[in-house]
């Protein structure tokens, strides 16, 4: 669980990041996931971007990708979320500078 001061240090970082991945009306599915998943593990630090087309509340596909996932939901703002999960082997953010 992050406290409010890591979710604003991991804000602040997120903000130079474009979504890298789309989700449409299609909804979630197993694919997309493992790709979201290996991404995390890779940048730990992720955008997703929620379609127009899609009738899929934002909020609600971002809980239930990092639960999925095993993530922790960062922020949704609009039609965008952003999740964060610590790396396993490619650790590059530290939450210790969370002040």
């Amino acid at each position: 669980m992050l406290t409010s001061k890591q979710r604003a240090y991991l804000r602040s970082l997120s903000n130079k990041l474009e979504p890298i991945f789309q989700i449409g009306k299609g909804g979630i599915n197993e694919n997309q996931l493992k790709q979201i998943d290996d991404a995390l593990e890779k940048r730990e630090l992720v955008k997703v971007h929620v379609l127009e087309n899609s009738l899929l509340d934002t909020y609600a596909v971002c809980n239930e990708v990092a639960d999925r996932i095993g993530a922790e939901p960062v922020q949704v703002i609009g039609k965008k979320f952003i999740i964060y999960k610590e790396s396993k082997e490619n650790k590059t953010i530290d939450l210790r500078q969370a002040k």
